[in-house]
């Protein structure tokens, strides 16, 4: 008996899920968009098995759903669904990253026999749309579900053997506490590199220096800060009353940090580093999580012509897939003179050892 599956926004995390479950035995992947342009793509890029712009036709006798849009159209998307004559033990989720919210909106429109479990596929790319897409987005990630005390324990471990194929690690989460630790994790950090990058920004008007010294070590660790602005605006909405009480504590650390150079208290601030370094010791390395991951390599390099363009060359006679390169000119806190980026780990894994056979030193 086929399976459908039913996706509806099709860009790089539905078009991903579509990757890992199409072709599979026994499964139809059907994907859905309101622009006749993005249907085409869908099925050229191979994601889907068939596509179409009705939300009646994709979600008809679908046996699940993804919803894959941005988290600001999910409430308008559930109630267009839930007022379609859905098949009997269909599966509803999401792949937000916020939970309580959209959880409450579901509940508010239950359907008998149709079932919401919220979800959070913790992956993601610089890059975005369904060529970005990748049957390795999900790999070894933490794919998170938020079902309801009234999902029945069978319609879970239905889309959890689903989620199977996407080779990610499966943690069941309540919505709730889901918010707080993404809130705290992911959405607070987002807050502070922008709130960091414009106070800089506003030194920079009357000085620009700032901006000519802030390269390197400063534009990485502020890197999300670039994010989309209308996908964190409706993140951070949807997370109001979490992030209202972090940025409370947040404050509350800030002060700290004010008391402590107010009173010239030097065991205070080495205190407060070690107890950061020994916490982010203990952080698993090189597992995708909340904020994805850069692949970067840091080598140095000789100052004469054509250097470069010799370890491009070197890279893409190997078949090492570089992303992008770029030479840092401020060296604060950033080992080496030039920085290569991969989009995957193994590439960057290959990369460092056939760098370090050349006989290059390499930071990573």
């Amino acid at each position: 008996m086929t399976m459908k599956v039913a996706i509806f926004g099709v860009g790089l995390i539905g078009g991903s899920l579509g990757l890992c479950l199409k072709g599979k035995p026994g499964i139809t992947v059907v994907g859905h968009s309101h622009r006749p342009g993005s249907l085409n793509r869908m099925i050229e890029r191979g994601v889907v098995d068939a596509a179409t712009l009705s939300m009646e036709e994709a979600a008809a006798d679908a046996d699940f759903i993804f919803l894959c849009v941005p988290v600001g159209n999910l409430e308008e998307y559930l109630e267009k669904l839930y007022a379609l004559p859905l098949k009997p033990g269909c599966i509803i989720t999401d792949v937000g990253s916020t939970k309580a919210s959209v959880m409450e909106r579901a509940r508010s429109l239950s359907a008998s026999g149709v079932y919401f479990i919220g979800g959070h596929p913790m992956a993601g790319s610089e890059r975005s749309g369904v060529d970005a897409a990748s049957t390795l987005l999900f790999e070894n990630a933490y794919y998170v579900l938020t079902p309801s005390p009234d999902v029945p324990e069978e319609a879970y471990l239905r889309l959890e053997r689903l989620l199977a194929h996407t080779r990610a690690q499966i943690v069941r989460v309540d919505a709730v506490m889901h918010d707080r630790i993404v809130g705290a994790i992911s959405h607070l950090p987002h807050i502070i590199a922008v709130a960091l990058v414009n106070q800089v920004c506003d030194y920079n008007a009357d000085n620009g220096l700032y901006r000519t010294l802030a390269a390197g070590g400063f534009r990485d660790i502020t890197r999300i800060a670039s994010s989309d602005p209308l996908i964190w605006r409706d993140i951070l909405l949807s997370n109001q009353e979490v992030l209202l009480s972090l940025l409370r504590d947040w404050n509350e650390e800030i002060a700290g940090f004010i008391r402590l150079l107010e009173a010239q208290d030097g065991d205070g601030i080495k205190q407060a580093f070690e107890k950061a370094n020994q916490f982010r010791g203990e952080l698993p390395e090189r597992r995708k999580g909340a904020i994805t991951s850069l692949f970067d390599l840091h080598i140095d390099v000789p100052d004469h012509p054509g250097i470069i363009g010799q370890i491009a060359t070197q890279l893409g006679v190997n078949q090492i897939n570089l992303s992008n390169m770029q030479i840092i000119e401020s060296r604060e806190d950033v080992p080496g003179v030039l920085r290569l980026s991969f989009r995957q780990e193994a590439e960057m894994e290959r990369a460092k050892d056939h760098l370090l056979t050349l006989g290059y030193t390499v930071y990573v």
